[in-house]
């Protein structure tokens, strides 16, 4: 078994297609499915079934693909320590964030970075907080930024800000008046909400929990994959939902969304990275710089 088919087998699982998997690697499809015909034939399991024209992991394929994702990602982590040894090094930092952080914390501090370290690359990676947990988790990522807390006995945690959630909704909303809520007020409105694994979904939910109400008894008309997408369907509709200050001050302050009268609790902005791989001196250097 060689790298080569393993990242073969990775980017084929990655997109359930030869040719798209082909293309990623700059291979032929010929030379895809060679890669994992001859996996399959050496250790004598089937990787994948042949589904129309794509493909999908059968289970041995399934578990696989965890290890084979932490093959490679340990493979890297070698490559980079010998190569910071020797003092060649590329100096690259995969960074993945959730997009709140992604979108209104992170990028002032990356260029401060990139001016301090011009001869570094970053490459930055969005998505909701279980993907980014994830990516640190896998190697797909160095560091990852989340907000609120995630599980994971694999990840060193460090808090480097504070955040605060709102309730707001349009200012026809009856909640626009700025009357006091209690938890079981919030099961009078229909909702749009963030999908699930979103950091600030799991913290509204939680704060529901703790208030007794069950946050699957809430009128959710609308499940959005963004938080800019909420904001423009809650100024729009008679909806409520749950925005970061970052992302709703501009709104509120043009009249376009009102902070109706429910608090959250606030939130940590998380630094997330692996507990055993190698830590890089470049991924080091920035991680410097966003807890300094």
């Amino acid at each position: 078994m060689t790298l080569d088919q393993l990242r073969v087998f990775v980017a084929v699982a990655d997109r359930g297609h030869l040719t798209r998997a082909a293309d990623a690697l700059a291979l032929t499809p010929a030379a895809v499915s060679a890669a994992i015909r001859a996996l399959e034939r050496r250790y004598d399991v089937q990787l994948f079934d042949r589904v129309g024209r794509g493909i999908v992991l059968t289970a041995p394929g399934a578990a696989f693909l965890e290890q084979a994702r932490a093959t490679l990602a340990n493979a890297q982590a070698t490559e980079l320590a010998l190569q910071e040894m020797s003092g060649t090094g590329r100096g690259r930092v995969r960074v993945h964030a959730s997009q709140t952080i992604a979108s209104y914390w992170l990028p002032q501090r990356l260029i401060a970075f990139r001016q301090r370290y011009p001869a570094l690359e970053l490459a930055l990676t969005i998505g909701n907080t279980s993907g980014v947990a994830q990516g640190v988790n896998e190697g797909g990522a160095d560091l990852g930024l989340v907000e609120g807390d995630v599980d994971g006995a694999s990840l060193d945690v460090t808090q480097v800000a504070t955040d605060r959630l709102f309730v707001v909704v349009a200012p026809s909303h009856a909640w626009a008046d700025g009357r006091r809520l209690g938890t079981a007020d919030l099961v009078r409105s229909s909702w749009i909400s963030r999908e699930s694994g979103s950091g600030t979904r799991s913290v509204f939910e939680a704060a529901l929990r703790a208030g007794g109400v069950d946050a699957a008894t809430l009128d959710v008309v609308l499940t959005l994959p963004s938080n800019e997408a909420v904001r423009v369907a809650v100024e729009h509709s008679a909806c409520a939902a749950v925005l970061s200050e970052r992302v709703a001050a501009p709104a509120i302050e043009a009249g376009r969304l009102v902070r109706a009268g429910f608090a959250l609790p606030p939130r940590s902005f998380n630094l997330l990275r692996h507990r055993e791989r190698y830590r890089t001196r470049a991924a080091e250097a920035l991680v410097a710089l966003l807890v300094d």
